[in-house]
C-alpha cells in the first residue's frame, strides 16, 4: 500500500555543539588541537542526520564560555551538546549555561576502547582522558543549579587518525552505537519540542458528555507542551463543506477506494454492515471539507466531537472517521471524543515517523496473555498490517449518530502505548509501555483492534498501569519508543511513569 505524503513537514532541532578543552595544552603539545577539532567536526557531522547543528567549536577559555553562551543565544538552540574532548576547568563551561538555558548533554566519548600503554606520551593520552572532568564539571552544575545528562561511551570513528597511536576504529562498538542511539533520542525529542512549540491544535465541536478524563485545560496544554489551540465550531467545518465540488468528491472518493478496502456485513455484528454508495459518497466529500479547514486554518491536529439531535450537524459528523484517518496518515492527528491529550500523544508517535493511532483497552484474553486495544475512531495507516477495512455503522455504540468506522489490525511485531493524562495538581504526564502486538482473532465490528502482550500477564498489567490515572484513551506506535518519549517528558519537564 501506497504511503500517504505529510501534509506539513516537521521542524529540524536547532542542535548547540561545543567542545571543551584547555588552552595552555596547546602550546605544550603539538598537534593536540588539531586532533581533539578533529573530532568535533565528526560528531557535528554526525549529528547534521538529526537536525541543523551550530557548532562553536572549542571552549578552552572563560572568556570562549561567555562567547559560545551567547552564540548559542543567537541561533536559538534546542538543546547543546558539550563535548568533553579533553581535561577542562569547569570555570570555562559554567557561563555557557548560565547565559544560555537550553537543556544541556555532556558528551563523555572516549577515541579509544583501550590506550597504546606502551607507547602513549601525555600528549595522546590528554586525547583519551575525556572522562577527567566530568565529575568536576557535575559538581559546578549541581552547586549552579543546572541540570545535565551525560552520554558515556566510545566516540565511534570509522578510521583512525593520524595523531592517534591506538585503534580508534570504534564504530561496531555496542559502547559507540548505544552513545549514538542516544544522541539521536535527544536530537530527535528536541525536534518534536519544537515542532510542538509551532504547532496549532484545533478543537472542533466539544467533549463527549459526561467524560471527566477527557475535559483538560488549553491554557495547561499551551503552558506545558507549546501547542497552540483553535476552538471550531461545527459551522466552521460546514463554511468549506458548502464549497466542495463534485470533481474534489469524486478525486476523495478514488483516495478512499485506493486506500481502504471495503467490508461486507459483518459476520457477527449486526450493526456494522457494507457501506452503501450514498455513506462513502459522504465521507468522501466530508473528507474534502476536512482537508480544506486542515490547511486553511493552518492545523498540525484536529480533536473533534459533536453532539446533536437528530439535526444536519450530526450528519456531518456521520462522514468524519474516515477523513479524519486520511488526514492522520498524513501527519494531521486526529482524535475523537474531544480528546485533545490524546491527540498530543498521536503526533508526538508521529512527528517521530513511528504512526500513532487512537486507541482505549478494549478487553484482556486471559488465555493468549494478551490485552485487545482499539476504538472506532481515526486509525493511522502507519500501523496497519494490511489495508485497513471500511464498515458501515447502524450506531456507534453508546453515542449519537451512525456512519462508516475503520475496522484494522497493527502490524505483528513491537509496540509502544503512549498515554497522556493530566493528574489532580494540573500537570500533564506521560505513561508509556512496551509490548508485541501479535497476530490473533480480533471482533468484526468496525474497530480498530490488536491483541498486544506485555511482560505481565493481563491482570498483573492492568494493576500497574490503572494506578497512574491514564485517561481512558491512548496513542499506539509501532516499535519500542519508551526511551525516546522518555527523553521528549524530560525535555518538556512533564512527569512520566513507564509501565
Amino acid at each position: 500500500m501506497e504511503k500517504l505524503q505529510k501534509m506539513k513537514p516537521n521542524k529540524k532541532a536547532k542542535i548547540g555543539l561545543y567542545s571543551a578543552g584547555l588552552h595552555t595544552y596547546w602550546s605544550q603539545f603539538d598537534g593536540l588541537y588539531d586532533c581533539l577539532m578533529e573530532y568535533n567536526r565528526f560528531i557535528e557531522k554526525k549529528m547534521s542526520e538529526f537536525g541543523d547543528v551550530y557548532n562553536f567549536g572549542m571552549v578552552d577559555t572563560e572568556e570562549k564560555g561567555h562567547e559560545a553562551g551567547e552564540y548559542f543565544n543567537q541561533h536559538n538552540v534546542d538543546i547543546v551538546f558539550s563535548h568533553a574532548a579533553t581535561y577542562y576547568t569547569s570555570s570555562c563551561l559554567l557561563p555557557i549555561h548560565q547565559i544560555n538555558q537550553a537543556p544541556v548533554i555532556i558528551l563523555n566519548l572516549q577515541p579509544a576502547a583501550e590506550m597504546a600503554y606502551g607507547k602513549t606520551g601525555t600528549d595522546r593520552w590528554l586525547a583519551q582522558c575525556v572522562g577527567c572532568s566530568i565529575p568536576e564539571i557535575s559538581n559546578a552544575f549541581n552547586r549552579a543549579g543546572i541540570p545535565f545528562r551525560a552520554i558515556n561511551g566510545l566516540l565511534g570513528l570509522d578510521y583512525t587518525p593520524e595523531y592517534a597511536l591506538a585503534n580508534e576504529d570504534t564504530k561496531e562498538r555496542e559502547e559507540a552505537r548505544k552513545a549514538w542511539n542516544e544522541i539521536k533520542e535527544w536530537c530527535l525529542a528536541a525536534g518534536v519540542k519544537r515542532t510542538l512549540q509551532h504547532a496549532r491544535f484545533g478543537f472542533l465541536g466539544g467533549y463527549y458528555s459526561g467524560m471527566l478524563d477527557m475535559y483538560s485545560d488549553f491554557t495547561m496544554l499551551s503552558a506545558q507542551s507549546g501547542i497552540q489551540v483553535e476552538i471550531l465550531e461545527m459551522c466552521d467545518l460546514d463554511a468549506y463543506l458548502q464549497n466542495v465540488t463534485a470533481e474534489e468528491m469524486q478525486e476523495k472518493l478514488k483516495q478512499i477506494m485506493e486506500f481502504f478496502e471495503i467490508s461486507g456485513d459483518s459476520p457477527s455484528d449486526p450493526i456494522a454492515k457494507k457501506p452503501t454508495e450514498e455513506q462513502l459518497q459522504w465521507s468522501a466529500k466530508v473528507a474534502v471539507a476536512q482537508e480544506k479547514m486542515v490547511k486553511d486554518r493552518n492545523l498540525d491536529s484536529l480533536s473533534y466531537y459533536y453532539h446533536g439531535r437528530d439535526n444536519y450537524y450530526e450528519e456531518v459528523q456521520s462522514g468524519f472517521i474516515v477523513g479524519h484517518s486520511l488526514l492522520t496518515a498524513q501527519g494531521i492527528a486526529c482524535s475523537g471524543e474531544g480528546d485533545i491529550k490524546t491527540a498530543l500523544a498521536m503526533k508526538i508517535s508521529d512527528i517521530l515517523d513511528k504512526g500513532g493511532s487512537f486507541c482505549e483497552i478494549v478487553a484482556a484474553d486471559f488465555n493468549r496473555n494478551t490485552m485487545i486495544l482499539g476504538h472506532d475512531g481515526p486509525f493511522h495507516f502507519a500501523i496497519s498490517n494490511q489495508k485497513p477495512i471500511l464498515r458501515g455503522m447502524g450506531v456507534y455504540h453508546g453515542k449519537r449518530g451512525s456512519g462508516v468506522s475503520v475496522e484494522a489490525k497493527v502490524q505483528p511485531g513491537p509496540v509502544t502505548l503512549l498515554g497522556v493524562t493530566q493528574t489532580g495538581d494540573g500537570r500533564l504526564k506521560f505513561i508509556m509501555s512496551e509490548g508485541e502486538a501479535i497476530d490473533a482473532p480480533i471482533l468484526l465490528n468496525g474497530n480498530t483492534s490488536t491483541h498486544i502482550k506485555f511482560d505481565v500477564d493481563p491482570a498483573a498489567y492492568m494493576d500497574k498501569w490503572f494506578p497512574e490515572a491514564p485517561t481512558h484513551h491512548l496513542a499506539l506506535s509501532v516499535g519500542h519508543n519508551a526511551s525516546q518519549f522518555l527523553k521528549l517528558a524530560q525535555l518538556l519537564d512533564i512527569p512520566y511513569a513507564m509501565i
